[in-house]
């Protein structure tokens, strides 16, 4: 298995605090409210800390997917969150799994500025698709911005 590595960073008028409780804290009940094809996050395993796997389901080209999303730590103090996608419609066939550490810190005018380090796991050495990495930022990005203007909507 070979592990390939992209950094990212974007910037949110929501500020830090704020965005990390909507993000890790109240995920479960701001995300199915925030976003309309998001239908249900159920635990299948764990009691919301650490190692922890949520299936949350969604529809998608009509249709219901899901994603198994597993709780690598959290850090309340410094606003971090570690995540994995380890099953359904996000992960690839090519990967093990894809790890996503984020850190929320002071951006400007009161916002945050939120760091991405995402880990692709993959199956055997080949690096993972390129293709399929735009598509899951651009989606990642998207239900990003649905999440930070409810926020907005609902300060």
């Amino acid at each position: 298995m070979a592990v390939f590595t992209f950094e990212d960073e974007t910037t949110s008028p929501v500020a830090p605090a704020t965005l990390y409780k909507a993000l890790v804290k109240d995920a479960d009940n701001i995300v199915p409210k925030a976003v309309d094809s998001f239908k249900s996050v159920e635990i299948v395993e764990g009691n919301g800390g650490p190692g922890t796997i949520k299936k949350i389901s969604f529809l998608e080209d009509g249709e219901t997917k899901f994603v198994l999303h597993k709780i690598e730590g959290i850090d309340e103090a410094k606003l971090g969150y570690n995540y994995s996608i380890v099953g359904g419609a996000a992960l690839p066939n090519t990967a093990e799994k894809i790890t996503i550490d984020t850190i929320l810190s002071d951006g400007p005018n009161g916002g945050s500025v939120v760091k991405l380090s995402i880990k692709y796991h993959s199956k055997g050495d080949a690096p993972p698709n390129e293709d399929e990495l735009k598509v899951g930022k651009a989606k990642s990005d998207a239900l990003f911005k649905v999440i930070e203007a409810y926020l907005l909507a609902n300060a």
